[in-house]
């Protein structure tokens, strides 16, 4: 299994001025913005990628407090399969250093969370064929078969904004970005 880089969620003050500067002094875009959880008063995020490859590249997560401001959320790192996934589950299942690992899907990706031993989130996904607006999240079973995993996927996100395959909405996202 290789690891690569993807994305990191930032906890900010101020969701609107940093969407601002990232994207007129970096040139990203919005891809969705939401809110986690209780869609009237859950915490606002917004997610922005520079590419088509990456449905986001960085997030911006509102703080729930002060204190809770400037720090980050989680790093991403992705990986090429279901199978990786599932691997990355068993290794940390057999590390006393996590506590436990929670299987999500967001529609689009196909993930396991967990703590390093200083209480850092890392995420460890493979991207699905699946494209939703974000944000979402529901659990998955790792005990299925990656065909069932897929089947599961599409039968709790089929009926969300914006379902549709992700090759689809990479093609439109790099007409966006003028990579086509």
């Amino acid at each position: 299994m290789q690891l690569t880089w993807s994305h990191a969620v930032l906890r900010v003050r101020d969701v609107e001025a940093m969407v601002r500067f990232y994207c007129d002094t970096l040139d990203f875009v919005e891809a969705d913005r939401g809110r986690i959880g209780d869609p009237e008063n859950g915490p606002e995020i917004a997610f922005l990628s520079g590419h088509s490859s990456d449905h986001h590249q960085i997030a911006f997560l509102k703080a729930r407090g002060e204190e809770d401001a400037t720090s980050l959320d989680h790093t991403a790192f992705r990986v090429e399969s279901i199978a990786d996934v599932k691997e990355m589950i068993a290794r940390i299942a057999k590390d006393d250093r996590v506590e436990d690992g929670a299987p999500v899907t967001h529609g689009n990706a196909i993930s396991v969370y967990f703590k390093d031993p200083e209480g850092n989130v890392i995420e460890v996904f493979c991207d699905s064929p699946c494209h939703v607006k974000e944000p979402q999240a529901q659990g998955w079973d790792p005990s299925m078969t990656d065909a069932e995993v897929l089947a599961d996927i599409e039968a709790k996100y089929r009926d969300a904004e914006e379902f549709s395959p992700m090759a689809s909405y990479k093609a439109r996202k790099a007409k966006e970005f003028g990579e086509a």
